[in-house]
């Protein structure tokens, strides 16, 4: 009986494999298609994210540089601390 099912499952097996073996072909095709697609895509993603953090980059530069002018800025024109003792009003 166990000769019988192992012979039988073979043929099954064999059956399997001859029709199946266009469409497995077929489907790795595909499957490599797919692959290749989806590496050109990470490919464009990550030069595209390198681009924009080396874009982020030169804004955080820009940023820095505009505090510090604008912090340069403030203590030129701005106003000065008040002491009472040495700014009295010329009437005391």
């Amino acid at each position: 009986m166990t000769l019988l099912i192992d012979d039988k499952h073979n043929n099954n097996l064999q059956n399997l494999n001859e029709t199946a073996t266009p469409d497995i072909q077929e489907q790795m095709t595909e499957l490599q298609m797919s692959m290749a697609h989806l590496e050109r895509t990470v490919e464009q993603l990550d030069q595209v994210v390198t681009r924009q953090d080396q874009h982020i980059q030169a804004l955080q530069r820009q940023i820095q540089l505009i505090n510090k002018q604008q912090q340069n800025q403030n203590g030129d024109q701005g106003i000065a601390p008040f002491d009472v003792i040495a700014d009295k009003p010329p009437h005391y």
